[in-house]
C-alpha cells in the first residue's frame, strides 16, 4: 500500500544502508528536521530523491525527480545557531513516487510505494557466488587503490545478498547516474555485475590519474534543494 514520506531532493543518490550526512539550513527542511526529531507526524524517517538537472527543486518542477528513491532515517541531529542542523541518516529502503504533494506541508510530501528486489532464478544461483566474488574483489582492488588500508574494510561474508552491491557502492565515489542506476536495478545478481563493472573502470580512472574526487562535502557546503 502507498504510504506517505516528507520528500528531501537532493542532487546525490542515496542507497540503502549507505550513510548520509547533511547541513540543513533552509527553513523549510529546518522545519522537516524539528518535525522529524519530535515524531509528530512521520517517525523518524523521510525520502531522498534526486533531481534529474540542477540543484534546485520548485513546488512548480517536481517533475525534474527521478521516480526512483530511498527512505531515509534520521539517525542523529545536531541544532546549530539560527536554527541550522548538522544531520546523520542512513539509507533504508527502495520507493517509487507516485505523485507529490506541494500544499500541504513547508516541504514536499511524496506518496510512495517500496519497492523489493525481485527474486533471484533458480538456473541463475549457480553463478551467484561467482558474481559476489567478483564483485567483491573489484571492490577490493578500488579501496585499495583510493583508501588508506584503516579507512575501510570489506563487507562481512553473512551480507544479505541484495544488500552487499550497495554496501560495495558505499565505498565508491561513483557518479550520480551510475548510482541512480545501482537503485533502479531490481535484480540483486544484475546488481552485483553492474557494481563489478563500475568499481573496475573507477579503478582504471585512478590507476591513470593517481587521484580520488572529492566529495562536495569536503568542501564545507552540503547542496541543499530550494
Amino acid at each position: 500500500m502507498a504510504e506517505t514520506l516528507p520528500l528531501f531532493p537532493l542532487g546525490t543518490v542515496l542507497l540503502p544502508g549507505a550513510s548520509l550526512p547533511l547541513h540543513i539550513f533552509e527553513p523549510r527542511y529546518r522545519q522537516l528536521v524539528v518535525d522529524l526529531m519530535t515524531g509528530s507526524l512521520f517517525g523518524r524517517t523521510f525520502g531522498v530523491v534526486c533531481i534529474k538537472e540542477g540543484w534546485e527543486v520548485g513546488a512548480d518542477n517536481v517533475r525534474s525527480l527521478k521516480d526512483i528513491g530511498c527512505s531515509a532515517d534520521l539517525l542523529d541531529a545536531r541544532p546549530l545557531p539560527e536554527g541550522r542542523f548538522d544531520i546523520v541518516t542512513r539509507g533504508v529502503r527502495r520507493f517509487r513516487l507516485l505523485d507529490v504533494d506541494t500544499t500541504t506541508a513547508p516541504y514536499l510530501l511524496a506518496h510512495v510505494d517500496y519497492l523489493d528486489d525481485a527474486p533471484v532464478p533458480e538456473a541463475a544461483l549457480e553463478v551467484v557466488p561467482i558474481l559476489e566474488r567478483g564483485a567483491r574483489a573489484a571492490h577490493e582492488r578500488y579501496c585499495g587503490a583510493a583508501w588508506h588500508r584503516e579507512d575501510w574494510a570489506p563487507p562481512a561474508e553473512d551480507i544479505d545478498l541484495g544488500a552487499l552491491s550497495y554496501l560495495l557502492a558505499a565505498d565508491c565515489l561513483l557518479p550520480v547516474e551510475d548510482r541512480q542506476r545501482l537503485l533502479e536495478e531490481r535484480s540483486p545478481a544484475r546488481r552485483l555485475r553492474l557494481v563489478r563493472r563500475m568499481l573496475h573502470r573507477e579503478t582504471g580512472i585512478l590507476s591513470a590519474l593517481k587521484a580520488v574526487p572529492v566529495p562536495l562535502t569536503e568542501f564545507g557546503h552540503v547542496p541543499s534543494p530550494n
